[in-house]
């Protein structure tokens, strides 16, 4: 039995580990493409380890491009849209999860609905919604929409809130707590590893978003990451060197943020759906 179950342990730990290696390729190459010379980019066969080591590809990178620039406007749209998207999604969630209202479930489930239109569908209508506001050229388009929740956040949120014990609200209710103050001091304590969750997808999803930027931004001042660093390598003959140094430091801050929180984003998900 012992046999069988080292056996199985085994073969699970395997291919755990080969899919793991599969998947850490494309950035080995990336990050050994970033230290190379020009030349050696294209080598075959390819040579993993850079010979000489090229670290001045990366002050190159960052010397001739506004990446300073980038960097800066990328981090105000996506801190923006982090904080519109707790906000908004929380708060919805609570009053789906707590509040007793005629038609509730109704409204909660043309919400959910809406998370089956392909982004596509919306696209040229929300357009020229901004468009006629005069918010080209703006992050306002980019932001905004956070400030007015999500599906799936709210949903992944509601469940969240649903697994917390009701007599943990009833308790503050009869100590004088308001239904925020009853928000902000009980339920938000707990809901710490649902709200990191929702900020690690909020914050992958914007800081590589590309189509929104592309769609409202024309400036190059203006430009996020995800768009100058495309603009790079249309505008240039593309030096895959430099254009890889620029591509690992734009999804590092994305890594971190994930090991970071990723205790708490297993715990979110082990934890939702479960009812107290």
């Amino acid at each position: 039995m012992r046999t069988s179950n080292g056996l199985k342990s085994f073969v699970v730990y395997f291919l755990l580990l080969a899919g793991s290696v599969v998947m850490l390729v494309p950035f080995a190459w990336m990050l050994s493409t970033s230290l190379k010379e020009s030349f050696q980019v294209f080598e075959v066969p390819v040579r993993w380890i850079p010979s000489p080591v090229k670290w001045h590809n990366y002050v190159e990178t960052f010397t001739g491009l506004p990446f300073g620039k980038w960097l800066g406007n990328t981090v105000i749209v996506t801190i923006s849209t982090i904080v519109g998207t707790l906000l908004s999604c929380t708060v919805v969630a609570y009053g789906f999860a707590r509040f007793r209202a005629k038609g509730k479930n109704l409204l909660f489930i043309v919400m959910l609905s809406t998370m089956m239109l392909p982004g596509t569908v919306t696209m040229i209508p929300v357009f020229y919604l901004f468009q006629s506001l005069g918010w080209m050229n703006t992050f306002y388009p980019l932001i905004a929409p956070a400030f007015f929740g999500n599906a799936f956040f709210i949903f992944l949120l509601r469940q969240f809130f649903m697994g917390i014990p009701t007599e943990m609200e009833e308790a503050a209710k009869i100590d004088g707590a308001s239904t925020l103050g009853i928000l902000i001091r009980v339920i938000l304590p707990l809901t710490v590893p649902a709200l990191i969750t929702v900020a690690i997808f909020q914050f992958n999803g914007v800081w590589n978003d590309f189509m929104g930027p592309l769609l409202y931004l024309n400036k190059p001042e203006l430009y996020t990451l995800a768009l100058g660093i495309n603009f790079f390598k249309s505008e240039n003959n593309v030096q895959w060197n430099f254009l890889m140094a620029a591509s690992v430091v734009t999804m590092l801050p994305s890594l971190i943020f994930y090991f970071i929180g990723q205790k708490y984003f297993v715990e979110s998900i082990t934890l939702t759906g479960q009812k107290g």
